[in-house]
């Protein structure tokens, strides 16, 4: 029996994440790489990984220790446990990732210990608000035991808002934290869109600025699943090995991680990958903005776009076969959208020719 052919399927574009890509060509060759190496050790005693140390040493211009695990979840809570015991706080932005997305997995790797949120403005902490912070709970190491003692702080890099910490913005908070015996963690799941935006060295922004220890992501850039616990403050490493362990971590293939983080910190692919990411936001943001019902919400810094828009533009937008997470309701809706390492400015510039219909 003839049957019609089926009407064409819109292709569908997805700025909903960066999450949502495939993997870097350079990253699967790395994979693929690593698969024909047989015999090679399991749990990370791979000559791949043991390797790390000494590639993210040479990145960062100081001797580090790198710890490959696979999600940023996990990259933070086991960051976390290292620096706060079950009696303490960190304090941390108010829509950190810690904090609003990770379902309680900080508290459940450091045991209990109390996150205390801080009111940012487009997404970044301010040194002054930390120090009020700590200055309301009477200043650190007061209180005796009915008072949760400070420990850490937590900042995000690139922020839940795609805005960026400027060099000395990282040394103000670190510098307060100092002041306070505080230790400070970076969630860096975009870090390299931060640093390609500022243009630094990326110790510039990390144990340069006072960070003690980091969240080292790759997944959003990239990788297929590539995260690490990056320490600067390698005195913190005593348990790592058996915290990463308790936590289902540690890999027996260890080396496919580990050949994601080695091929994404060469060459300055890394940095290669987040330019495309941030320049197409950068195109999107630019002709967004020049649509008068649009408003763009927060500097666009790196590669994501927070947007208030009508409702019926983003009705237009889905049916044309675009994808993004959006809230609100009545007139109008607010949007995010993420660029990623290989969103095609084709792609950018007919979203921006349908959201102006």
């Amino acid at each position: 029996m003839f049957e019609p052919a089926a009407s064409p399927v819109k292709p569908m574009i997805n700025f909903a994440s960066d999450n949502v890509t495939g993997v870097a060509p350079e990253l699967m060759e790395a994979i693929q790489d690593a698969n024909s190496r047989q015999g090679a050790w399991p749990y990370g005693n791979d000559e791949g990984t043991k390797a790390l140390n000494g590639l993210f040493s040479e990145l960062f211009e100081t001797q580090v220790s790198v710890w490959p695990v696979a999600t940023g979840t996990a990259a933070n809570s086991l960051c976390l446990s290292l620096i706060a015991k079950p009696f303490n706080t960190i304090y941390c932005l108010e829509n950190s990732h810690i904090n609003s997305n990770e379902g309680g997995a900080p508290e459940f790797y450091t045991n209990g210990a109390k996150l205390v949120p801080i009111d940012g403005v487009n997404g970044k902490m301010s040194a002054e608000a930390l120090a009020r912070k700590i200055d309301d709970a009477g200043g650190h190491g007061s209180g005796g035991p009915h008072i949760v003692e400070a420990a850490a702080v937590s900042i995000t890099q690139t922020t839940e808002c795609g805005t960026v910490y400027s060099v000395d913005e990282v040394q103000e908070i670190c510098a307060v934290s100092r002041a306070n015996d505080l230790y400070v963690h970076l969630d860096g799941a975009r870090f390299a869109n931060a640093v390609s935006a500022l243009g630094c060295h990326p110790s510039e922004i990390s144990w340069r600025a006072g960070i003690d220890l980091m969240s080292f992501g790759a997944t959003k850039n990239g990788a297929m699943a590539g995260e690490a616990v990056v320490l600067f403050n390698r005195e913190l490493e005593e348990t790592l090995g058996q915290r990463r362990m308790r936590g289902g971590h540690l890999f027996s293939k260890m080396r496919f991680v580990s050949a994601q983080l080695a091929r994404y910190v060469e060459d300055g692919l890394w940095l290669n990958l987040a330019a495309n990411a941030n320049a197409m936001a950068e195109r999107m943001a630019a002709g967004l903005a020049e649509i008068d019902d649009i408003e763009i919400i927060h500097p666009v810094d790196a590669n994501m776009i927070f947007a208030a828009l009508p409702v019926c533009t983003a009705e237009r937008l889905r049916h044309a076969g675009f994808e993004f997470y959006d809230w609100g309701s009545c007139d109008r809706r607010n949007v995010r959208l993420v660029c990623a390492f290989n969103t095609d400015a084709d792609d950018v510039d007919r979203f921006i020719k349908i959201a102006r219909l």
